[in-house]
């Protein structure tokens, strides 16, 4: 069977790859043989801010930019949504995995959590949901009222307009654009138990909104970051056109090591150049006005504390020499998601059905029409963005849960790939999951916007090829508020199932016991904490690495116009800069950032 499988994959692989063929997959052609000693401006990771800046700054004729990736090209294959969780299998991600934390992840594969991240040319975007998601009006001015100058939503939403091209059908015509970059649209492919579930949500009071509009809490078909069917990443968007600049240059497989620092007269680190290393060689670019880091929540702290800038007591004990004392990834906050909340339902074709993907009309569907299961965003329909009884922010517009709604489930592809990126062990998928195989079932999966507890990274050693230690200390909180929340909103999931549009298919919680909360009476709030221990995981929005903050905040990393406290031309732009979780999802905020530091620089030069 699996091999059967296999050979379908590769005659999907083999159809598609008569788009690369057609000369839609593009080279770069830069190499380290027409490297220049200078450069106006340096940036390091070409995820959704680098790319942005790189593109913007490289506008300018005048200003030489270099562009630095770790990562290599990307084939035209990444461009099909459905197969979004495959890649995260491939030299694509840097394959991190979080630390051990006691009563945690219990039932993932060695208790240990996969934090995936990209590594190729448009980072991240390469291998994310495509969930096309900007964040709360609160999230920007709570912002600028902690003394971020320039960040509220009124001063921010002309940048996230800026570079979105919007074709959906449900818009809030003043909040959207076209003509931008990045095309954002409707996915064409929906299941009959997501309509049920867009119908429930307004069956128990919530309105059908564009979340990105004026309102943000509701219920919505996702609007996902794609065109005509086809993922529409980073490179895409913003470097396929830019790279064939003059001015602008583009090295792959470029890994950064640190940056060179020097103090200058007024005491302040001046940043001199980047020192990275391609094809086991050891190079030097040097920077005339600006080295910029967005490599990433993840990696943009690791690199300036290999460079001298982080905490004290932590460098000193890896023998790095202290530049700057900074709360480098000090606190991390991250969006976790619950996957053992699912539903049975009567009737047949009501799900995904993955066999489809496979289906040769499939494939001539998507490649000429866009259409069809293959536009599918690894399974995610819609979103339910609300508020719980036990929500502690006096705002009411406020949210603190959002529900993705998926026409299926690890179930869909029969193990085979889904529950393995999130490393859900045997047991526990023959147990949950197995059973429902040959069933119509579906996902509700609770994703916690706001958490209390945090995490932080620390290196583990001072060779930047050593990978540093994630720590997500989830559900620490002193009050156990997150576990709460998370419950709140089970039992929220659970009301919204009873409303008719999905009882005309008896849709019924699957009871089955978790392996390892036996002990427990099932649906009681005892039980639904054994489970979120078990089968909680992360969906890949870390930030606050490198706070942003005014000079009196003892977290903040950088000021609001993102330079690195103490320096004079480093800056940090990407989620790392996020002070606090977002009522989002990231890559979309990351856009926005990459839009308002390159407004920054064309403003100080």
């Amino acid at each position: 069977m699996l091999f059967l499988r296999l050979i379908k994959v590769i005659t999907i692989f083999s159809l598609l790859k008569i788009i690369e063929i057609k000369g839609l997959l593009f080279h770069s052609k830069f190499g380290l043989e027409d490297n220049a000693t200078y450069y106006d401006f340096i940036v390091v990771g070409s995820g959704s801010s680098g790319s942005v800046i790189a593109s913007r700054l490289s506008e300018n004729p005048k200003w030489n930019v270099l562009l630095l990736e770790a990562g290599t090209e990307p084939t035209k294959l990444v461009d099909v949504p459905a197969l979004c969780a495959t890649f995260q299998f491939t030299d694509y991600n840097w394959g991190y995995l979080m630390e051990e934390q006691e009563n945690m992840c219990l039932g993932l594969e060695k208790k240990r959590m996969h934090w995936p991240r990209g590594k190729a040319l448009g980072g991240s975007t390469i291998i994310n949901y495509m969930i096309h998601i900007r964040g709360n009006q609160l999230d920007f001015d709570r912002w600028s009222e902690n003394g971020n100058k320039g960040w509220s939503y009124e001063e921010l939403l002309p940048l996230f307009k800026k570079s979105e091209d919007s074709f959906l059908k449900v818009q809030d015509q003043e909040y959207r654009n076209k003509g931008g970059e990045l095309g954002v649209e409707d996915v064409a492919f929906r299941t009959k138990a997501a309509e049920a579930f867009i119908d429930a949500m307004q069956e128990y009071g919530y309105k059908y909104v564009d979340y990105n509009g004026a309102t943000q809490m509701g219920v919505s078909w996702v609007q996902a970051t794609t065109r005509r069917g086809k993922r529409e990443h980073a490179k895409k968007a913003y470097l396929d056109v830019a790279r064939y600049r003059k001015n602008l240059k583009i090295i792959t497989s470029a890994r950064v090591n640190k940056i060179a620092l020097k103090k200058g007269e007024n005491d302040k680190l001046r940043a001199q150049g980047v020192e990275f290393f391609k094809n086991g060689k050891k190079f030097f670019a040097r920077a005339n006005n600006e080295i910029i880091i967005s490599a990433g929540t993840l990696n943009s702290p690791q690199i300036l504390m290999l460079s001298g800038i982080g905490p004290k007591d932590h460098l000193n004990s890896l023998e790095i020499p202290v530049l700057k004392d900074l709360p480098v990834g000090k606190k991390l906050y991250d969006h976790l998601t619950f996957l053992g909340l699912l539903f049975t339902m009567d009737g047949n074709d009501l799900t995904f059905n993955y066999d489809d993907l496979y289906d040769p009309n499939t494939m001539l569907e998507y490649v000429f029409n866009g259409g069809g299961p293959l536009t599918s965003l690894g399974g995610v329909e819609a979103l339910g963005i609300v508020k719980t009884n036990i929500s502690d922010d006096s705002n009411p517009t406020y949210p603190d849960i959002e529900f993705i709604f998926l026409g299926g489930g690890l179930h869909s592809d029969k193990g085979e790939i889904f529950r393995k990126t999130f490393r859900v062990n045997d047991e526990i998928y023959n147990t949950i999951w197995r059973p429902l195989e040959s069933k119509q079932a579906f996902t509700i999966m609770p994703m916690l916007y706001h958490p209390k507890s945090y995490g932080k990274i620390e290196l583990k050693s001072k060779n930047p090829f050593v990978r540093p230690k994630f720590y997500g200390n989830y559900f620490t909180d002193k009050n156990n508020f997150d576990i709460k929340t998370f419950i709140a909103s089970i039992r929220l999931a659970q009301e919204i199932v009873k409303t008719p549009a999905f009882q005309k298919y008896n849709a019924t919680l699957v009871d089955t016991k978790i392996p390892g909360c036996e002990m427990f009476v099932f649906n009681t709030d005892e039980y639904w904490e054994c489970g979120l221990r078990h089968l909680s995981v992360t969906l890949h929005h870390q930030v606050a690495t490198c706070k942003m903050g005014n000079s009196t905040d003892p977290e903040a990393v950088v000021d609001d116009n993102l330079k690195v406290f103490g320096t004079e031309n480093l800056r940090v732009a990407d989620p790392s800069i996020i002070p606090e979780p977002i009522t989002a999802h990231t890559s979309v905020p990351a856009y926005m950032i990459g839009e308002k530091l390159a407004d920054i620089i064309k403003k100080t030069y």
